[in-house]
């Protein structure tokens, strides 16, 4: 099986080449295969397939030649994954399977066709603008957090942390606990305080991210996004941009009217092949 490991902002993925949609793919190979000790190591897998050869994809193939089928790295579906469809979109460029062009490439997802923009180091997607649609909270160790709801066809619960609650002293090794009865299929949870200005937005947030079904992450795209329509509705504002900084580096979060875009530095870092009859689960 070949594949080509790439991230963004730490972030990391193993992507998977199947243009025809023939591999097998299982959740137990995507978790063997995102093992960091067995496996290659990864927050989830991108398979790379062209969206009439999936079943999921086949009704967007008239606007997207490519589908991004993302899954967390426990075998788990995801409905969209902001870094992951960066990633994928430097994949398809510099393996030729796409071209770049002067209109933004678009790639289908389970939460719909997304559009990239590609300058330099920098890979730019645009995503649906971030649903704030209810107030919920998280429970962490003694902690009991307010947060927001928010759709960005992926759920987010989005807490501020209160003054004297250190962002770099929460204990992320276990899941935060979450109300089901707001998020039945599980919920992305991240932890915020605001930073100092950062010249050319309109706000400075960092940011911690529980993902459901792969732990805490160095990065979440769409979590990021969620984060930064949180902010501009703390500081009165419908749009604008914002600087987010996780424990990966920096992505910059734009709000418009109708839509949201996610900037930041996607890598890929090695290119093989391995053997799917090798590997093994996690004890």
């Amino acid at each position: 099986m070949e594949f080509t490991k790439g991230h963004g902002t730490g972030n990391d993925f193993v992507l998977l080449p199947d243009p025809d949609g023939q591999l097998d793919l299982t959740p137990e190979l995507v978790a063997a295969l995102c093992d960091r000790r067995r496996g290659i190591g990864a927050d989830g897998v991108l398979r790379v397939v062209r969206a009439a050869k999936h079943p999921e994809g086949a009704g967007l193939a008239g606007e997207a030649e490519w589908f991004m089928d993302y899954w967390n790295a426990d075998g788990s579906f995801a409905e969209m994954c902001g870094n992951g469809a960066r990633v994928f979109v430097r994949y398809l460029l510099e393996t030729g399977l796409a071209t770049p062009a002067g209109a933004a490439l678009p790639v289908a997802t389970r939460a719909g066709v997304v559009r990239a923009l590609v300058e330099g180091g920098t890979v730019s997607v645009e995503m649906r603008r971030p649903r704030l649609y209810d107030g919920s909270t998280a429970t962490l160790g003694g902690l009991t957090l307010p947060g927001t709801a928010v759709d960005v066809g992926n759920p987010h619960l989005v807490c501020v942390l209160p003054t004297g609650v250190e962002l770099a002293e929460l204990d992320l090794t276990t899941a935060p606990g979450f109300d089901p009865t707001v998020f039945p299929t599980g919920v992305n949870v991240e932890f915020i305080v605001a930073g100092d200005p950062v010249d050319g937005t309109d706000g400075h947030t960092l940011m911690r991210v529980y993902e459901r079904g792969s732990a805490e992450t160095l990065s979440c795209g769409t979590g990021a996004c969620a984060v930064g329509a949180v902010a501009l509705r703390d500081a009165g504002r419908d749009t604008g941009v914002i600087a987010v900084d996780v424990p990966g580096g920096r992505v910059t979060v734009t709000v418009t009217a109708d839509s949201c875009w996610l900037s930041g530095p996607a890598v890929l870092v090695a290119t093989g092949e391995i053997n799917p009859a090798t590997l093994q689960p996690s004890a």
